[in-house]
């Protein structure tokens, strides 16, 4: 069975202090609002077609058994958002609430797939990551896909679904670093670049000692398509 709508609104309120009003509909079909968002919770009762996640398995590192828990699903619930005034940080960090809220409180359900960033995110992964908001920090690998390449000596790095929120993806291509290393040294700066709502530009520099200038050139994506900042290490 699927989630509960009561069950889904009481955990908004009680886990997250939101403020949830005009609810109305059921668990198949509902409406509500919380603060100026307008949000839809569709419940479908049947699978996410399977062609749409076939090229995903391969590069789905952060949920080990994808392709063989996410083939034994048997129905998804929609999460929409209906148009409003906030930005994309603080509509995401509300969708992060509620798909946190829907996994918490619906025993049978393995996870979330957000196909504008092609993430396939697994639920105790998913709930760990979004616990983030707590403490006011952004959880980006619920929201970004990371993609990491590990060669010898060197590794590569790129963001999906910057688009999301009107910035650019960035890549860094063969640095001598190991990719995890890489993991610890982009996310802060995409941290700073969503929550300040800055937009890097070609020609300039980032850095976050006085040492440090990184420079940034906008040229044709490796990894992604049209063109992408890379920033060079």
């Amino acid at each position: 069975r699927g989630y509960s709508l009561e069950n889904v609104i009481q955990d908004l309120k009680s886990y997250w202090g939101l403020t949830v009003d005009e609810a109305e509909g059921d668990d198949n079909t509902a409406l509500f609002k919380i603060g100026e968002e307008q949000v839809v919770l569709s419940s479908m009762l049947a699978p996410i077609p399977a062609e749409e996640f076939e090229s995903m398995y391969g590069y789905s590192y952060l949920w080990k058994n994808a392709e063989l828990e996410v083939k034994e699903h048997t129905h998804h619930a929609i999460v929409s958002f209906l148009a409003g005034n906030t930005s994309a940080v603080e509509r995401y960090s509300l969708l992060s609430k509620l798909n946190a809220s829907i996994l918490r409180t619906c025993e049978t359900a393995i996870g979330v797939y957000q196909g504008a960033s092609t993430l396939l995110l697994p639920k105790n992964l998913y709930l760990d990551f979004a616990n983030l908001l707590l403490e006011d920090m952004l959880p980006i690998q619920l929201w970004v896909y990371l993609g990491i390449i590990n060669e010898d000596e060197k590794s590569s790095m790129y963001t999906y679904g910057m688009k999301e929120f009107g910035k650019p993806e960035i890549e860094i291509i063969d640095a001598r670093m190991k990719g995890s290393e890489l993991y610890d040294f982009l996310l802060p700066i995409l941290e700073y670049v969503l929550r300040q709502d800055v937009t890097l530009h070609h020609g300039e520099t980032i850095g976050f000692t006085e040492e440090q200038k990184i420079k940034i050139t906008e040229s044709k994506a490796i990894y992604l398509d049209g063109t992408s900042l890379k920033l060079e290490l």
